[in-house]
């Protein structure tokens, strides 16, 4: 059986970005508080960005935390923030892709699988342990549902 979780470092990294938001999101409202060192549309534009941008990190950890175990002919996805399981014979595996992007020299892969429930899920080399390892059980169980990729 093959578990592909999230890594550690991961989370790690973007939980100290978030760390680092509220402590400035706190400062500037300490700050408004106690000295209003700077004009009202200052603050106000502000925390409304650091608010949003804290939002939005939060959904993306909170959203990408998941389990998916591969093996025994079958894909199981886990999203324990849900409470939702499911598990999928290989033949639900609708259709394929993974996708190479090149950027500041590194190599970003990424391959998201669709099911026949009309479900899908996205799996990265950066966000995700043991990538390699289900894109090889994907082309040897799945491979004919592989989509080719288009050369622009």
């Amino acid at each position: 059986m093959l578990v592909i979780k999230p890594k550690v470092s991961t989370y790690i990294s973007l939980s100290l970005v978030l760390l680092i938001l509220i402590s400035g999101l706190v400062y500037i409202l300490r700050d408004f508080a106690y000295k209003g060192s700077f004009g009202i549309w200052f603050y106000l534009i502000a925390c409304t960005v650091i608010t949003l941008v804290i939002l939005m990190l939060l959904v993306k950890m909170l959203a990408g935390y998941r389990f998916i175990t591969a093996g025994r002919d079958q894909i199981i996805v886990k999203l324990p923030l849900r409470g939702y399981s499911k598990i999928y014979p290989v033949s639900q595996v609708l259709a394929w892709e993974e996708e190479v992007v090149m950027a500041n020299k590194k190599e970003f892969r990424q391959v998201t699988i669709a099911f026949s429930d009309k479900q899908s899920i996205s799996v990265s080399n950066h966000e995700h342990e043991a990538y390699k390892d289900l894109v090889a059980y994907l082309s040897k169980k799945a491979g004919k549902q592989k989509v080719k990729s288009k050369k622009a």
